[in-house]
């Protein structure tokens, strides 16, 4: 049905005048390379969710996002893939000719909904389900972004070749908006020597520690490695971007050949390397990056 290649046959080492300068090494686990569509940490998210439509016979898809999520994109390719219907209730009105992201997600056959930015707020109210389910029939329901217990349970598989890697990885770093690849991360580094960081890609994102620790409660997880989100990569909030970080994400590629994204993989990238620049990681620290994917 969908087949990924062995994990660590994805992983690359970067080099960099600044690792040199601050006695670091750097990994960059590909998860982009995984499928054009439903591309990185998606995948993994949407696993086990959509084995337990099909398990339960559900048809249907529901699920939410903005205009340009990649959540949609990925949701809209499984659901062709594993025959499922897909609906997209998509943040916003409907804005004509529509972008390529939302245009390939009805070319696969999702039905795009849109709803006002009041209306969406209540995505998570059982009322406001219940409202979706008389206008669209049964669905399996798969929240915004994809994070809920089963899809820790995905997630948690993206790190499942360490015990064998020959390279201890003192650190492991990951792109934060809904905290499931996050979460999923911390449950599969329990009890090692490795430290976790996400990088917060929106404005104000104390809170997704709470989201974290629910999502583990969710999972009822118990054993999980501590996790330090940094806060101030943002560069306006989410899907904002500045000058800095355009220039950081040109220059990025240009020295690496690795495609990244401002909404997601840019901040990732900007906010590792100016944590290395600044000696937040100790000389002689093996840093593993997950690339989350996004490329589209």
């Amino acid at each position: 049905m969908f087949s990924i290649p062995p994990l660590e046959t994805l992983i690359e080492r970067l080099e960099n005048p600044l690792f040199v300068e601050k006695g670091v090494s750097l990994y960059v686990l590909r998860l982009d390379k995984l499928d054009k569509y439903i591309s990185g940490n998606k995948w993994f998210k949407l696993k086990y969710n959509l084995l337990e439509a099909q398990k339960k016979g559900f048809q249907k898809i529901l699920t939410f996002g903005g205009a340009f999520s990649n959540h949609i994109v990925a949701t809209a390719s499984a659901g062709k893939l594993f025959n499922l219907e897909t609906i997209g209730i998509i943040r916003g009105e409907e804005i004509l000719p529509l972008n390529p992201r939302l245009q390939f997600a009805q070319d696969s056959g999702m039905a795009l909904h849109y709803l006002d930015r009041e209306q969406y707020r209540e995505k998570t109210n059982p009322l406001f389900i219940e409202t979706l389910k008389e206008q669209f029939g049964d669905f399996y329901l798969i929240p915004e972004g994809g994070s809920n217990a089963l899809a820790i349970a995905g997630t948690a598989e993206i790190l499942s070749f360490l015990p064998e890697y020959p390279v201890h990885f003192d650190a492991v770093c990951t792109c934060v908006g809904t905290a499931g690849t996050l979460t999923g991360l911390a449950v599969s580094l329990f009890n090692t020597q490795t430290q976790l960081i996400g990088i917060a890609t929106l404005k104000n994102a104390s809170f997704l520690y709470d989201e974290a620790y629910k999502l583990l409660e969710s999972g009822q997880y118990t054993q999980y490695q501590d996790f330090n989100i940094l806060l101030d990569y943002h560069f306006g909030g989410y899907a904002k971007s500045k000058p800095a970080l355009l220039q950081f994400i040109e220059t990025f590629e240009q020295q690496h050949s690795i495609s990244i994204e401002p909404v997601y993989t840019g901040k990732l990238f900007y906010g590792i390397f100016d944590s290395i620049k600044k000696g937040f990681f100790k000389p002689s620290s093996n840093i593993l990056v997950i690339h989350c994917g996004g490329i589209f």
